[in-house]
Protein backbone atom coordinates (compact mmCIF):
# COMPACT_ATOMS: atom_id res chain seq x y z
CA UNK A 1 0.00 0.00 0.00
CA UNK A 2 2.74 2.55 1.01
CA UNK A 3 5.29 1.28 -2.23
CA UNK A 4 4.35 4.42 -4.04
CA UNK A 5 5.15 6.55 -1.12
CA UNK A 6 8.84 5.20 -0.15
CA UNK A 7 10.66 7.84 -1.33
CA UNK A 8 8.71 9.86 1.04
CA UNK A 9 9.31 8.49 4.21
CA UNK A 10 12.46 7.19 4.91
CA UNK A 11 12.48 4.59 7.88
CA UNK A 12 15.97 6.37 9.09
CA UNK A 13 13.73 9.96 10.21
CA UNK A 14 11.41 7.96 12.08
CA UNK A 15 13.59 5.51 14.38
CA UNK A 16 10.61 5.32 16.21
CA UNK A 17 8.46 3.86 13.89
CA UNK A 18 9.71 0.33 14.48
CA UNK A 19 7.27 -1.42 12.21
CA UNK A 20 5.47 0.28 9.27
CA UNK A 21 7.61 0.91 6.34
CA UNK A 22 10.18 -1.46 6.07
CA UNK A 23 7.84 -4.17 5.35
CA UNK A 24 4.56 -6.02 5.10
CA UNK A 25 3.12 -6.35 8.81
CA UNK A 26 -0.10 -6.74 10.54
CA UNK A 27 -0.02 -3.30 12.25
CA UNK A 28 2.12 -0.29 12.50
CA UNK A 29 4.42 0.11 15.91
CA UNK A 30 5.23 2.91 16.81
CA UNK A 31 7.61 3.41 20.67
CA UNK A 32 6.93 5.57 22.97
CA UNK A 33 9.67 4.61 25.52
CA UNK A 34 11.77 1.77 26.52
CA UNK A 35 9.05 -0.06 27.81
CA UNK A 36 5.69 0.99 25.84
CA UNK A 37 5.02 0.71 22.11
CA UNK A 38 1.99 1.37 20.57
CA UNK A 39 -0.03 -0.33 18.18
CA UNK A 40 -2.34 0.69 15.51
CA UNK A 41 -4.48 -0.88 12.78
CA UNK A 42 -7.43 -0.98 11.13
CA UNK A 43 -9.86 -3.21 8.87
CA UNK A 44 -13.10 -3.48 7.55
CA UNK A 45 -15.21 -5.56 5.10
CA UNK A 46 -19.03 -6.37 3.58
CA UNK A 47 -21.31 -8.75 5.50
CA UNK A 48 -20.25 -12.25 5.55
CA UNK A 49 -23.09 -13.43 7.44
CA UNK A 50 -26.92 -12.39 7.86
CA UNK A 51 -27.06 -11.73 11.42
CA UNK A 52 -26.20 -8.16 11.94
CA UNK A 53 -24.86 -8.87 15.55
CA UNK A 54 -22.68 -11.59 14.62
CA UNK A 55 -21.57 -9.78 11.39
CA UNK A 56 -20.70 -6.79 14.37
CA UNK A 57 -18.48 -8.59 16.44
CA UNK A 58 -16.90 -10.74 13.73
CA UNK A 59 -15.84 -7.52 12.57
CA UNK A 60 -14.41 -6.34 15.66
CA UNK A 61 -12.82 -9.88 16.40
CA UNK A 62 -11.13 -9.51 12.69
CA UNK A 63 -9.72 -5.70 13.51
CA UNK A 64 -8.65 -6.46 17.31
CA UNK A 65 -6.56 -9.53 15.85
CA UNK A 66 -4.02 -7.66 14.17
CA UNK A 67 -3.08 -6.15 17.88
CA UNK A 68 -3.08 -9.90 18.81
CA UNK A 69 -0.76 -10.63 15.97
CA UNK A 70 1.83 -8.13 17.20
CA UNK A 71 1.71 -9.48 21.09
CA UNK A 72 -0.42 -6.59 22.00
CA UNK A 73 -3.15 -5.99 24.23
CA UNK A 74 -6.19 -3.42 22.69
CA UNK A 75 -6.99 -0.48 24.74
CA UNK A 76 -8.98 1.57 22.51
CA UNK A 77 -11.32 1.21 19.01
CA UNK A 78 -13.02 3.34 17.17
CA UNK A 79 -16.02 2.66 14.37
CA UNK A 80 -15.76 2.41 10.93
CA UNK A 81 -19.03 2.15 9.20
CA UNK A 82 -20.88 2.89 5.90
CA UNK A 83 -24.44 1.91 5.88
CA UNK A 84 -26.88 2.45 3.24
CA UNK A 85 -29.51 5.26 4.06
CA UNK A 86 -32.22 2.93 4.05
CA UNK A 87 -31.41 0.42 6.45
CA UNK A 88 -33.30 -0.19 9.57
CA UNK A 89 -32.19 1.82 12.70
CA UNK A 90 -32.40 -1.01 15.08
CA UNK A 91 -30.48 -3.37 12.46
CA UNK A 92 -27.55 -0.44 12.19
CA UNK A 93 -27.89 -0.58 16.40
CA UNK A 94 -27.45 -4.28 16.81
CA UNK A 95 -24.33 -4.45 13.86
CA UNK A 96 -22.79 -1.66 16.63
CA UNK A 97 -23.82 -3.39 19.88
CA UNK A 98 -21.94 -6.91 18.33
CA UNK A 99 -19.06 -4.77 17.61
CA UNK A 100 -19.25 -2.99 21.26
CA UNK A 101 -19.35 -6.11 23.10
CA UNK A 102 -16.55 -7.53 21.28
CA UNK A 103 -14.32 -4.63 22.26
CA UNK A 104 -15.50 -5.29 25.62
CA UNK A 105 -14.58 -8.39 26.00
CA UNK A 106 -10.95 -7.60 25.11
CA UNK A 107 -10.40 -5.30 27.84
CA UNK A 108 -10.63 -1.79 25.30
CA UNK A 109 -13.33 0.80 25.34
CA UNK A 110 -15.14 1.94 22.01
CA UNK A 111 -15.03 5.79 22.19
CA UNK A 112 -16.84 6.57 18.92
CA UNK A 113 -15.97 6.29 15.34
CA UNK A 114 -17.02 7.76 12.02
CA UNK A 115 -20.17 6.97 9.69
CA UNK A 116 -20.77 7.61 6.04
CA UNK A 117 -23.94 6.60 3.59
CA UNK A 118 -22.54 3.91 0.84
CA UNK A 119 -24.68 1.56 -1.27
CA UNK A 120 -23.54 -1.27 0.72
CA UNK A 121 -22.75 -2.13 4.19
CA UNK A 122 -19.00 -1.83 5.17
CA UNK A 123 -18.32 -1.93 8.81
CA UNK A 124 -14.79 -2.70 11.17
CA UNK A 125 -12.79 -1.00 13.56
CA UNK A 126 -9.38 1.25 13.82
CA UNK A 127 -7.46 -0.28 16.84
CA UNK A 128 -4.96 0.85 19.07
CA UNK A 129 -3.07 -1.17 21.70
CA UNK A 130 0.11 -1.20 23.51
CA UNK A 131 3.22 -4.00 23.94
CA UNK A 132 6.69 -3.76 25.06
CA UNK A 133 8.99 -3.38 22.48
CA UNK A 134 10.93 -5.84 22.91
CA UNK A 135 8.20 -8.22 22.92
CA UNK A 136 6.99 -7.16 19.67
CA UNK A 137 5.53 -10.77 17.66
CA UNK A 138 6.42 -9.76 13.19
CA UNK A 139 6.13 -11.91 10.28
CA UNK A 140 9.93 -11.51 9.99
CA UNK A 141 10.34 -13.19 13.43
CA UNK A 142 10.42 -16.85 12.60
CA UNK A 143 13.96 -19.03 13.03
CA UNK A 144 15.00 -22.62 11.87
CA UNK A 145 13.89 -25.10 13.99
CA UNK A 146 10.62 -23.32 15.40
CA UNK A 147 7.51 -25.64 15.32
CA UNK A 148 4.47 -23.75 13.12
CA UNK A 149 1.70 -23.52 15.32
CA UNK A 150 -2.18 -22.75 14.53
CA UNK A 151 -4.87 -21.17 17.03
CA UNK A 152 -8.04 -21.61 14.92
CA UNK A 153 -9.37 -24.08 12.13
CA UNK A 154 -9.74 -23.03 8.30
CA UNK A 155 -12.64 -23.05 6.36
CA UNK A 156 -14.78 -19.79 6.85
CA UNK A 157 -14.48 -18.96 3.11
CA UNK A 158 -16.20 -21.92 1.63
CA UNK A 159 -18.67 -21.40 4.42
CA UNK A 160 -19.81 -18.51 4.09
CA UNK A 161 -19.76 -18.78 0.49
CA UNK A 162 -22.18 -21.92 0.58
CA UNK A 163 -24.01 -19.53 3.37
CA UNK A 164 -24.50 -16.90 0.62
CA UNK A 165 -25.76 -20.10 -1.98
CA UNK A 166 -28.10 -21.18 0.76
CA UNK A 167 -26.43 -24.32 1.05
CA UNK A 168 -24.99 -24.16 4.11
CA UNK A 169 -26.27 -26.51 7.14
CA UNK A 170 -27.33 -24.06 10.14
CA UNK A 171 -25.09 -26.11 12.31
CA UNK A 172 -21.80 -25.66 10.43
CA UNK A 173 -22.81 -21.77 10.15
CA UNK A 174 -23.24 -21.48 13.84
CA UNK A 175 -19.71 -23.16 14.77
CA UNK A 176 -18.35 -20.87 11.93
CA UNK A 177 -19.50 -17.88 13.45
CA UNK A 178 -18.65 -18.98 16.75
CA UNK A 179 -14.92 -19.71 15.47
CA UNK A 180 -14.88 -16.09 13.76
CA UNK A 181 -16.08 -14.27 16.50
CA UNK A 182 -13.64 -15.81 19.03
CA UNK A 183 -10.82 -13.13 20.54
CA UNK A 184 -7.19 -14.41 19.66
CA UNK A 185 -6.38 -13.17 23.11
CA UNK A 186 -5.96 -15.91 25.06
CA UNK A 187 -3.55 -17.55 22.08
CA UNK A 188 -1.82 -14.32 21.89
CA UNK A 189 -0.77 -14.21 25.57
CA UNK A 190 0.56 -17.36 25.73
CA UNK A 191 2.77 -16.58 22.67
CA UNK A 192 4.39 -13.79 24.43
CA UNK A 193 4.99 -15.32 27.85
CA UNK A 194 6.73 -18.24 25.94
CA UNK A 195 8.59 -16.25 24.33
CA UNK A 196 7.73 -16.12 20.28
CA UNK A 197 8.45 -13.79 18.24
CA UNK A 198 7.05 -14.62 14.58
CA UNK A 199 3.37 -14.51 14.41
CA UNK A 200 0.41 -12.80 12.01
CA UNK A 201 -2.88 -14.03 11.62
CA UNK A 202 -4.67 -15.67 9.17
CA UNK A 203 -7.28 -13.43 7.07
CA UNK A 204 -7.65 -12.58 3.39
CA UNK A 205 -4.72 -13.68 1.81
CA UNK A 206 -5.65 -17.45 2.78
CA UNK A 207 -3.77 -19.52 4.79
CA UNK A 208 -0.58 -19.64 2.51
CA UNK A 209 -0.45 -16.24 1.61
CA UNK A 210 -0.29 -15.05 5.35
CA UNK A 211 2.25 -18.13 5.60
CA UNK A 212 4.35 -17.56 2.48
CA UNK A 213 4.81 -13.74 3.76
CA UNK A 214 5.90 -15.02 7.26
CA UNK A 215 8.27 -16.95 5.37
CA UNK A 216 9.75 -14.54 2.77
CA UNK A 217 10.17 -12.14 5.85
CA UNK A 218 12.36 -14.16 7.50
CA UNK A 219 13.90 -15.75 4.98
CA UNK A 220 13.60 -19.72 6.16
CA UNK A 221 11.44 -22.97 4.80
CA UNK A 222 8.29 -23.27 6.26
CA UNK A 223 6.90 -27.09 5.68
CA UNK A 224 3.84 -27.75 6.48
CA UNK A 225 1.64 -31.61 7.20
CA UNK A 226 -1.99 -31.72 5.93
CA UNK A 227 -3.10 -34.17 8.65
CA UNK A 228 -2.49 -32.27 11.05
CA UNK A 229 -3.58 -28.82 9.70
CA UNK A 230 -7.66 -28.89 11.55
CA UNK A 231 -10.51 -27.17 9.49
CA UNK A 232 -14.03 -26.20 10.46
CA UNK A 233 -17.04 -29.09 10.26
CA UNK A 234 -18.37 -28.77 6.84
CA UNK A 235 -15.43 -27.13 5.34
CA UNK A 236 -13.93 -30.26 2.93
CA UNK A 237 -17.50 -30.61 1.81
CA UNK A 238 -18.29 -27.63 0.94
CA UNK A 239 -14.68 -27.53 -0.71
CA UNK A 240 -15.86 -31.15 -2.67
CA UNK A 241 -18.60 -28.76 -4.38
CA UNK A 242 -16.18 -26.51 -5.06
CA UNK A 243 -17.85 -23.46 -3.07
CA UNK A 244 -14.79 -21.31 -3.12
CA UNK A 245 -14.66 -17.75 -2.82
CA UNK A 246 -13.55 -15.59 -6.04
CA UNK A 247 -10.40 -14.31 -3.45
CA UNK A 248 -9.07 -18.04 -2.96
CA UNK A 249 -8.68 -18.26 -6.53
CA UNK A 250 -6.98 -14.53 -6.66
CA UNK A 251 -4.82 -16.20 -3.70
CA UNK A 252 -3.58 -19.17 -5.90
CA UNK A 253 -2.71 -17.60 -8.56
CA UNK A 254 -0.45 -15.30 -6.65
CA UNK A 255 1.10 -17.36 -4.21
CA UNK A 256 0.75 -21.01 -5.76
CA UNK A 257 3.89 -20.56 -8.22
CA UNK A 258 5.81 -20.23 -4.44
CA UNK A 259 3.74 -23.44 -2.82
CA UNK A 260 5.65 -27.29 -3.16
CA UNK A 261 2.72 -28.92 -2.62
CA UNK A 262 2.48 -33.10 -2.10
CA UNK A 263 1.30 -34.82 -5.54
CA UNK A 264 -0.98 -36.95 -3.36
CA UNK A 265 -3.07 -33.94 -2.33
CA UNK A 266 -5.79 -33.00 -4.27
CA UNK A 267 -6.82 -29.89 -6.09
CA UNK A 268 -9.33 -29.32 -4.01
CA UNK A 269 -6.98 -30.00 -0.69
CA UNK A 270 -4.88 -27.07 -1.71
CA UNK A 271 -7.69 -24.50 -2.82
CA UNK A 272 -8.64 -25.08 0.91
CA UNK A 273 -5.41 -23.74 1.63
CA UNK A 274 -5.96 -20.61 -0.44
CA UNK A 275 -9.12 -20.09 0.50
CA UNK A 276 -9.44 -16.40 2.36
CA UNK A 277 -10.08 -16.50 6.03
CA UNK A 278 -12.03 -14.08 8.28
CA UNK A 279 -11.10 -13.50 11.79
CA UNK A 280 -8.63 -16.66 11.22
CA UNK A 281 -6.17 -17.61 13.96
CA UNK A 282 -2.92 -16.72 14.83
CA UNK A 283 0.32 -18.45 12.96
CA UNK A 284 2.97 -18.94 15.52
CA UNK A 285 6.43 -19.81 14.77
CA UNK A 286 7.39 -21.64 18.85
CA UNK A 287 11.22 -21.95 19.95
CA UNK A 288 11.27 -25.88 20.02
CA UNK A 289 11.88 -26.17 23.81
CA UNK A 290 9.05 -23.75 24.77
CA UNK A 291 6.74 -25.96 22.37
CA UNK A 292 5.61 -28.86 24.66
CA UNK A 293 4.70 -26.30 27.66
CA UNK A 294 2.83 -23.54 25.27
CA UNK A 295 0.48 -26.36 23.82
CA UNK A 296 0.27 -28.25 26.99
CA UNK A 297 -0.79 -25.21 28.75
CA UNK A 298 -3.07 -23.95 25.72
CA UNK A 299 -4.43 -27.36 25.35
CA UNK A 300 -5.87 -27.87 29.03
CA UNK A 301 -9.20 -28.12 28.12
CA UNK A 302 -10.12 -28.79 24.21
CA UNK A 303 -7.43 -28.16 21.53
CA UNK A 304 -6.85 -24.43 21.03
CA UNK A 305 -3.62 -24.62 19.47
CA UNK A 306 -2.41 -27.22 16.99
CA UNK A 307 1.12 -27.96 16.13
CA UNK A 308 1.07 -28.19 12.52
CA UNK A 309 4.66 -27.95 10.60
CA UNK A 310 8.47 -26.86 11.19
CA UNK A 311 10.78 -23.84 10.15
CA UNK A 312 13.89 -24.87 8.52
CA UNK A 313 16.58 -23.18 6.56
CA UNK A 314 15.92 -22.75 2.76
CA UNK A 315 13.09 -20.43 1.27
CA UNK A 316 9.45 -21.16 0.50
CA UNK A 317 6.37 -23.98 1.54
CA UNK A 318 6.15 -27.34 1.25
CA UNK A 319 2.87 -29.10 1.97
CA UNK A 320 3.19 -32.29 2.61
CA UNK A 321 0.31 -35.04 2.96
Amino acid sequence: MLRPLQTMFDPADYPDLLIGLNGPDDAAVYRLDSDRALIVTTDFFTPIVDDPYDYGAIAAANSLSDVYAMGGQPILALNIAAFPPDLPVEMMSTILRGSAEEVKKAGAVLAGGHTIQDKEPKFGLVVIGMAHPDRIMTKGGAKPGDALVLSKPLGTGVITTALKRQEASAEHVRVAVAVMSTLNQRASDLAVAHGVRGATDVTGYGFLGHAIEMAEGARVRFTFHWGKIPFLPGAPEYAHKWMFPGGAFNNKSFYGPRIDFDPALSEEQQMLLFDPQTSGGLLLAVPPTRLEALLAQANQDQPTLWHIGQVSQGQGIEVKS
